[in-house]
């Protein structure tokens, strides 16, 4: 029996004995781990660090210029419709003007026929005047004429309408 004992003896002492190799193997793995976190993720989480950065700061400025945009657009569409409202405040003066001086116009062009007008009257009625005054004159010289017939002899009936007759054809033909 005392071998039996020995036996389960060494068999316990082999698992409590310490595996040097177990050991550096768990050493090796923590080694290895420290040397990947400071050479693998170390770098690699500083290259997504500046990655996310970059993105960030892409997405601000990104976001600032379609602010920016907008601000434009914004102002563009405010000078657009300042555009057109000057151009119809303008059209609408132009259509005043127009038609102020279309009634400045007219006024002007009725005042210079009522002139014409007015002289035309003033000449027909100066001639109308000189033509009367010319068979004044010649109904004066007639006169004087017929007066100088009746004196040199006497006027019987008949004479007195031949002499009429004859005045009213002289006139007819001044």
């Amino acid at each position: 029996m005392l071998q039996p004992l020995f036996l389960a003896e060494t068999a316990t002492q082999d698992l409590v004995t310490i595996n040097w190799t177990f050991i550096a193997q768990i050493c090796n793995l923590f080694i290895q781990m420290l040397l990947i976190k400071k050479f693998l993720f170390k770098p690699v989480r500083e290259i997504l660090a500046k990655r996310q950065a970059k993105a960030d700061a892409d997405i601000r400025e990104a976001e600032e210029a379609k602010n920016e945009a907008a601000a434009i657009k914004a102002e563009y569409e405010q000078n657009m419709l300042e555009a057109k409202e000057k151009a119809n405040e303008l059209l609408a003066t132009a259509q005043k003007n127009a038609a102020a001086k279309s009634d400045e116009m007219l006024r002007e062009a009725s005042s210079q026929a009522a002139a014409i007008k007015q002289k035309a009257e003033a000449d027909i009625a100066q001639e109308r005047r000189k033509a009367v005054n010319e068979l004044k004159d010649e109904i004066g010289s007639m006169a004087m004429e017929i007066a100088g017939k009746v004196i040199e002899r006497e006027i019987s009936e008949k004479d007195h309408a031949r002499l009429i007759d004859e005045y009213i054809s002289n006139v007819g033909n001044a």
